[in-house]
């Protein structure tokens, strides 16, 4: 294991904590939440109290997850001074391994409290969905089989980030998983896929040193740049989907505006030289992943009603 410098791990000012925490990253997991929220308006069974419940519960999963990433990839060699990409604390010795290992237990804590008040609403299958995610949220990069150092942190992201959370936030306030949840599910899971296939992108040649065999370790650069561009494709694929199959308002189509706020970082992927390059395209695509989402949430809770003021 690497030594951090210890007299920088010494007192952790609230600014190392707060790069730990990754906020940029947190868009990932307030986006599903609230296009779940939106499509039980749609379906007529919103309820504001499961609603804040599962954003705080995401939160904190995603929290979980981001600590828990910085600690075992440190403890597995994967985060050295050849990165390219944000400070991970603990390989820069600002906050000892100790402590955000620590911080990731408190914060599973945290979201298995908030979890066990969710199951008393939502019975068995958020029970089943709480306990997975807690799972994962760890076995991302620790465990026995990392899941990111096996190629399968896409479809992690994709199915939890995406599918599991638009379903169970929709199941907590509907009791029932109609299939506008799953395909709204693969829209934001897929956008939030594209934040991920953009940081492994970046990490690929240092990564691949490692041993950690990511998505874009298997598919290299050009792989990596047509499967980012597949799922910017299938975010503007599922609101037409919904609209000719499904009966939702044309206004969803308001989630095109995070596509096109996608464009600049499409021509980043497409058009990097150097790693360093690809930097700008993480907050780009995060940003593109919360107006998509915005953007189908309005539309599908206030579409009707536009429509029919217009009308």
């Amino acid at each position: 294991m690497p030594t951090p410098d210890p007299s920088r791990a010494a007192g952790a000012p609230a600014t190392a904590w707060l790069l730990a925490l990754r906020p940029k990253t947190l868009p990932a997991a307030a986006a599903p939440v609230a296009v779940g929220a939106a499509l039980a308006a749609f379906l007529g069974g919103f309820a504001a109290p499961p609603v804040v419940g599962a954003l705080v519960g995401a939160l904190l999963i995603q929290i979980a997850t981001n600590l828990a990433n910085d600690y075992f990839d440190f403890v597995r060699g994967a985060d050295t001074e050849e990165r390219v990409g944000p400070t991970r604390v603990t390989q820069a010795g600002l906050i000892s391994p100790r402590a955000v290992l620590g911080a990731t237990i408190a914060t599973l804590v945290a979201a298995f409290a908030v979890g066990m008040w969710l199951v008393t609403i939502g019975g068995l299958p958020i029970l089943i969905i709480g306990l997975v995610s807690l799972v994962c949220a760890v076995a991302y990069t620790g465990g026995p089989f990392p899941l990111a150092y096996h190629g399968l942190g896409d479809l992690f992201v994709f199915l939890f980030f995406g599918l599991v959370a638009v379903s169970g936030t929709a199941y907590l306030q509907l009791g029932t998983f109609p299939l506008d949840v799953w395909l709204a599910g693969a829209g934001v899971g897929a956008l939030s896929t594209a934040i991920l296939v953009v940081n492994n992108l970046r990490d690929r040649p240092t990564d691949a040193k490692v041993g950690k065999r990511t998505m874009a370790v298997r598919l290299g650069d050009r792989g990596s740049q047509v499967e980012y561009a597949l799922l910017l494709a299938l975010g503007g694929i599922v609101p037409v989907v919904g609209i000719l199959l499904l009966d939702w308002p044309l206004a969803t189509l308001l989630s095109w505006l995070g596509l096109w706020l996608a464009l600049r970082p499409l021509r980043v992927v497409f058009g990097f030289r150097e790693r360093r390059d690809l930097l700008p395209a993480l907050p780009g695509t995060a940003a593109a992943l919360l107006v998509y989402a915005l953007g189908l949430s309005i539309g599908l809770a206030f579409g009707e009603a536009l429509a029919a003021r217009i009308g």
